[in-house]
Order: structure tokens, then C-alpha cells, then sequence
């Protein structure tokens, strides 16, 4: 039904700075709210950032004016800009939306991507 494909993970060093992206497709009526999570080893998933359509943000209070979340709608895609990366960020990083699905009325569903690692470290 619908599909989250992650790109933009990888290793960088400390200080440094990454740009994840998340897609959604298939049977999409419409998607409210677009989100980041991460999952650090030995570690619950947490949240990073989400927006909703209307451009409404959340953060972490450990990413606040480092991470910048944003989504273009008309392409159903979500970004998460990472700046001054620190080794603590390191984690799988998914993303997340909930969608009005084609055909099957006013439920949102919750999907997910298939997580992206991104790795600080010198």
C-alpha cells in the first residue's frame, strides 16, 4: 500500500553534518504528520523531529538548533538536515508518517522506513 524509502545515512566525523531523506509512495491519499526517530544500541527508538502539513515542528530537546526537519508534500518526502554532529547522535535513524491511505476511508495508518545508520565518530 505505501512504501518509506530512506536514503542519506553514513559516517561522518564529529562537528560534521548529514541530510537524511524519506519518500513515501504507493496508494497515498494524504499524509499528516512526517517524523524522525532514532535508536541508539541498548536503547528504546526515541523521537528527533516531526512536522505536520501545516509546517508545525517538534524537536528533541537534544537536537534542538543543530537537526532541521522539513518536507516537500508535493513529493512526499521528508528531510532531516544534521549540523555539529556529536558521537551521541549515533543511531539507525527511521522515519515516520501517517497516512490517509487510497480506498480505505478517514483512518490514518502509521508507516515506517526501513531505518538508515548514520555513525559520528573520528
Amino acid at each position: 500500500q505505501v512504501q518509506m524509502v530512506e536514503s542519506g545515512g553514513g559516517l561522518v566525523q564529529p562537528g560534521g553534518s548529514l541530510r537524511l531523506s524519506c519518500a513515501a509512495s504507493g496508494s497515498i491519499f494524504s499524509i499528516n504528520a512526517m517524523g524522525w526517530y532514532r535508536q541508539a544500541p541498548g536503547k528504546e527508538r526515541e523521537l528527533v523531529a516531526t512536522m505536520t502539513s501545516s509546517g508545525t515542528t517538534n524537536y528533541a530537546d537534544s537536537v534542538k538548533g543543530r537537526f532541521t526537519i522539513s518536507r516537500d508534500n508535493a513529493k512526499n518526502t521528508v528531510y532531516l538536515q544534521m549540523n555539529s554532529l556529536k558521537p551521541e547522535d549515533t543511531a539507525v535513524y527511521y522515519c515516520n508518517a501517517g497516512v490517509k491511505v487510497k480506498g480505505l476511508g478517514p483512518q490514518v495508518y502509521e508507516y515506517w522506513g526501513q531505518g538508515t545508520q548514520v555513525t559520528v565518530s573520528s
